[in-house]
């Protein structure tokens, strides 16, 4: 008898007959694909779904070969996302480093500007996620985070508004509101009795003569000028106390000499209007003719002090312009007026001037090029 018929009669069964049909087999390749939880399936969004690195570097100046090679390091867009700036500022050495790319200035920037967008559009998105799915019928109020972000913002907007209206007050020429408020501090003078805290105003400017004393509540401009050279007294005396005490001695008119004067009685001597006219005192000192031809010419018109503030910078022009445009040399020439700082407008009139002179190339200086 043979054994292998023995054996085979014996163990004549069938194994599918015990067991249920097996799963369709899947290769064996996909046996190590976990395929992800119900849970975290439903908490998928798209607004956490990673972006190309060429669309997240698309409108900021990134070249294509950049986010290559950045690619070939093994970053994504979800990884540059949540990395730090130390953490981007290495990757970038390293790409320069090992691939020796040299990265742009701008990418450099573009990549942290490309990262700050992309964190801000994930949290903008899951934000409006969480809104959609909260259970909350009544409010949907923002977290303390979101919470914090809005208040820095509107605390950015509200520093931007009071620095405008701050520079936009400086700016602009206000001898109305000068007027006004010595009228209103002269009334608050004479009720007071004797605040001597308070700061002294005076009277507002108006156009005078030379040698003509203004009448009524108004001071001339004989006392302006005055009041330059009262400056340079107390220049004077603020350097023999520093050389007394060895400290450094000021040149120039500056804050020291303005609070110097305050403590000696003289509050009425103030930087604001010091540096308002400081021109109109270099006109003085430079060209007396001109100055009080102007003054005359004014006067008899009955224009306001303002519009002969205006008038000022034409002459001081010309006269930068017989003397190669150099106003500040000019400046510290004299020596009245080189305690002074040149004021910011006349030197961006010369400049103005000078570049429009040889844009013509013309060898005088037409008036009509001075924005007046």
């Amino acid at each position: 008898m043979d054994p292998d018929a023995f054996t085979a009669s014996l163990f004549k069964w069938d194994p599918r007959t015990v067991l249920p049909p097996p799963a369709a087999t899947r290769p064996p390749l996909l046996d190590y694909a976990v395929a992800p939880p119900v849970a975290a399936t439903a908490a998928y969004h798209p607004a956490r779904a990673p972006r190309e690195l060429e669309e997240l570097f698309q409108a900021y100046g990134i070249r294509y070969y950049t986010a290559a090679k950045i690619s070939e390091l093994g970053f994504t867009a979800s990884t540059l996302v949540d990395m730090k700036d130390e953490e981007l500022d290495e990757m970038m050495n390293s790409l320069s480093q090992i691939f020796r790319w040299d990265l742009l200035v701008g990418e450099r920037y573009g990549i942290k500007a490309a990262v700050r967008a992309e964190r801000r559009r994930v949290d903008d998105e899951d934000m409006k996620r969480r809104n959609l799915l909260s259970t909350d019928t009544t409010t949907n109020a923002l977290d303390a985070l979101s919470q914090e972000v809005a208040a820095e913002e509107r605390r950015k907007q509200q520093q931007m508004r009071r620095r405008r209206a701050r520079m936009k007050r400086n700016a602009e020429e206000n001898e109305e509101v000068e007027e006004e408020e010595g009228e209103e501090n002269d009334e608050g003078n004479n009720n007071s009795g004797g605040g001597g805290c308070e700061r002294q105003r005076e009277h507002p400017f108006i156009v005078t003569e030379p040698g003509e004393v203004a009448r009524g509540k108004k001071n001339g401009l004989d006392y302006l000028f005055h009041l330059y050279e009262q400056c340079r007294e107390f220049l004077i005396q603020v350097q023999a106390i520093a050389k007394d005490r060895g400290e450094k001695c000021p040149t120039k008119v500056t804050n020291q000499v303005f609070r110097y004067a305050k403590k000696a009685g003289a509050s009425y001597i103030n930087k604001p209007k010091m540096r308002h006219y400081v021109h109109c005192y270099a006109l003085h000192c430079l060209d007396e003719e001109v100055s009080n031809e102007l003054r005359r010419g004014f006067k008899e018109r009955g224009e306001n002090v303002g519009a002969w503030r205006q008038a000022c910078y034409k002459p001081l022009v010309a006269i930068a312009a017989r003397q190669g445009w150099d106003i500040d040399a000019i400046f510290n020439a004299h020596p009245r007026l080189s305690i002074w700082y040149v004021p910011t407008k006349l030197r961006q009139l010369c400049h103005a001037e000078r570049n429009s002179a040889a844009a013509s190339s013309s060898v005088s200086v037409g008036s009509g090029h001075l924005p007046f």
